[in-house]
């Protein structure tokens, strides 16, 4: 045991350690790629079956969509005003940019090499199968070109490219066609250049029949189609070339929500606008000649580090309709159902349930329904008398929004706090604020500069001639397709204190005061860094009087540098930290001296890991489920909650479910003080499973 002047040496130095210094922090938008490269490490895991490692492939490709649509669009935005200031990690807008152009370039060539020499001969050795031009018989080369002109050509538009018809503004993402001519048209014009958009209303993938083709599935790409048939889109020109292309845009909507009266009328007005934002990739085809690739990047104003040289489809997110189109349930994963606790099925008076006890679910692995159902009682129980929900997003045709609007032509007080500004469901949200509202419902957007990102549900119901609150917390979104798919906590109680606590919240939401000291709630902007602060500190204080110290959090991303800096010191008081983070991370762990104490695990597998858990193993309570994520837009500028797990054997649930994920090595890739993440171990025995497998075992129907 080393001795106290050895203890006290130590000390001094980590003292002397300034842990706010640049070189202990992971640049967040490289990281976030570091995330996507491991999702895409998932197509090359043959421990997936073969469409889930394809799916994982396109996963990542959509993936890698928004992260130059958002991320990479957000530091040319700041390049572009001026605002080049470093963050925590040091790194200027433009060294980011250039270090992500040499990643993203290598990680897209893995892409394409994995899709073409590992997965489609993959899928071929299945029968499925993408037929090339020159794989055509004659038979299909005739059921094609009669598709062609039939379903093709009489919704294409080319557009030839004079000073009548300069190069036409694309739409994001959208798949379009360089196409090189010679020859004169009928006005006389030679420009040699034109462009084909295709049409978004048709598919990308068309299956060919199956009297036509060797037994499986077969499928011929558009493009092919079109590359095929171009002369006749062009008639008395001769076809020197044809080339697809598409362009990313910048899709991050830019409402200046000051002075602003109508948000919603704002949004809609934004919405036109974000497909048609500033270029910043250009993906073309590998074979395009240099002089047609150099005037694309002339007329979109790219440099060669947002070019994209590919080969194969340039909009690969289209191939996720392909698991659909084949019957091939054994080349997916099984099937399951999901655990449904005793008390909580439809048939139950799920009042009576929870007046009981608290109901803690693990989603996917165990139901949603039980959720959907308790506001599916409410709506029709004659003793509720209202219902107040955040929404955030639930997806189209959302049962849930389904029972708030029976509850509000039942007559009964229903609010809804609806995220306007939920990334990529903007449009959906606007629809569905107007048919709450159409149905008598109070519609609200949560505060001006704050998104409200918190999942709530508060029912008051009359009993005895009282008044009482029943809640639903979690820690994801009220889309019961999501919960199919993701990792997250749901709290259903009757906890009075807590129905208190609710209750402020949506008082602060709807209404105008200060803010309510809560019982028991934790909330961002206000109490929820202060407080995760002080539990951290709290562990701090325990160690240094002799106790064990143990920290685990999880979440999606961890960048808030206050709340590295405190698992720093932590770490330096000897706490032992565990970090679930799955994707965005900024600190290093592993540093001698900083972060020895630290250890950082991302899960990638079947499910997304979507959970937020906190457990502070001298604090009590000691377990908390969250909506939000350790960065500073969720902790400084969201409407966030952050709910106890007051229930010890609930709390000892939870606790033993993270600690799964820390002690199975499969599907858990650990961070390392450089900023790689090393693989997951492979199976030693059959006995072996990744966590969310014995998850799904223990708490699902397989």
């Amino acid at each position: 045991m080393p001795s106290n002047k050895a203890d006290k040496s130590a000390q001094d130095s980590s003292n002397e350690i300034d842990i706010s210094s640049p070189e202990y922090y992971i640049n967040r938008e490289l990281s976030h790629l570091k995330f996507n490269q491991r999702v895409l490490a998932q197509a090359l895991d043959e421990s997936h079956p073969l469409l889930e490692r394809l799916k994982f492939l396109l996963i990542f490709s959509s993936n890698l969509d928004e992260f130059f649509e958002i991320r990479v669009a957000g530091l040319h935005q700041r390049l572009k005003l001026g605002r080049d200031n470093p963050g925590p990690d040091g790194l200027l807008p433009q060294q980011i940019l250039d270090q992500l152009a040499e990643e993203c370039h290598a990680t897209v060539q893995l892409q394409y090499d994995t899709l073409n020499h590992i997965l489609i001969p993959a899928m071929e050795q299945e029968n499925i199968r993408f037929l090339r031009r020159r794989q055509w018989s004659e038979a299909q080369a005739e059921w094609i070109a009669d598709f062609v002109h039939t379903q093709v050509l009489p919704v294409v538009s080319p557009i030839g490219l004079d000073h009548a018809h300069p190069f036409p503004r694309l739409v994001n993402k959208s798949l379009n066609f360089i196409v090189e001519l010679e020859g004169k048209d009928a006005f006389g014009r030679e420009s040699g250049l034109a462009i084909v958009p295709a049409p978004r209303s048709l598919p990308r993938l068309i299956r060919l029949p199956d009297e036509l083709c060797e037994p499986g599935d077969n499928f011929v790409f558009l493009s092919s189609m079109i590359h095929a048939h171009a002369e006749e889109l062009f008639p008395g020109m001769q076809v020197k070339g044809c080339y697809q292309f598409r362009i990313t845009r910048n899709a991050d909507l830019d409402v200046d929500t000051e002075g602003v009266e109508d948000l919603a009328r704002a949004l809609r007005g934004e919405l036109h606008s974000r497909r048609f934002g500033n270029a910043v990739r250009l993906e073309v085809a590998d074979n395009c000649p240099d002089a047609m690739v150099d005037f694309l990047q002339k007329e979109v104003g790219l440099s060669d580090d947002e070019l994209y040289r590919v080969n194969g489809p340039v909009n690969l997110k289209r191939m996720m309709s392909v698991p659909g189109m084949v019957n091939r349930p054994d080349l997916l994963y099984p099937d399951f159902a999901p655990g449904l606790p005793k008390g909580l099925t439809r048939k139950d008076n799920l009042f009576d349930a929870l007046a009981a006890k608290d109901q803690l679910l693990l989603h996917p692995f165990e139901s949603f329904n039980p959720v959907v159902d308790l506001l599916r009682q409410a709506a029709k129980d004659p003793d509720v008398v209202a219902i107040k929900q955040t929404l955030y997003r639930t997806g189209d045709q959302s049962p849930m929004v389904e029972a708030l609007i029976e509850a509000a032509r039942h007559g009964k007080e229903v609010t809804a706090v609806v995220e306007l500004r939920a990334r990529f469901d903007e449009e959906e949200n606007l629809e569905l604020a107007s048919r709450l509202q159409e149905a008598g419902a109070v519609v609200v957007y949560g505060v001006v500069g704050y998104k409200t990102h918190a999942k709530m549900l508060l029912i008051v119901r009359k009993e005895a001639g009282k008044l009482k609150r029943y809640i639903h917390l979690g820690t994801g979104n009220y889309h019961s397709g999501n919960a199919r798919l993701y990792t997250d906590y749901s709290l259903l109680s009757a906890n009075p204190e807590l129905g208190e606590d609710v209750h402020k919240v949506f008082q602060m939401l709807t209404g105008m005061g200060k803010t309510e000291r809560s019982n028991h709630l934790l909330h961002a902007p206000f109490t929820l860094k202060k407080q995760l602060l002080k539990l951290i500190d709290d562990e701090i204080e325990a160690c240094k009087k002799g106790k064990e110290g143990h920290i685990i959090l999880k979440a999606n991303g961890l960048t808030e540098p206050k709340v590295v800096q405190a698992l720093y010191r932590a770490s330096q008081a000897g706490v032992k930290v565990d970090l679930l983070i799955r994707g965005m991370c900024s600190l290093r762990p592993g540093l001698p001296q900083v972060s020895e104490n630290i250890r950082v695990y991302s899960i990638i597998g079947r499910f997304l890991e979507h959970t937020r858990a906190y457990y502070f193993a001298n604090a009590k309570p000691q377990v908390y489920c969250a909506s939000a994520d350790l960065m500073e837009r969720n902790l400084n500028r969201r409407v966030e909650t952050c709910f106890p797990i007051s229930k010890s054997n609930l709390a000892k649930r939870i606790i033993n479910e993270l600690q799964g994920y820390i002690d199975s090595e499969l599907g858990r890739w650990e961070l390392n003080s450089e900023g790689n993440y090393i693989a997951p171990g492979v199976k030693q025995s059959p006995d072996d499973k990744p966590q969310q497998q014995q998850l799904l075992e223990l708490l699902g129907q397989l």
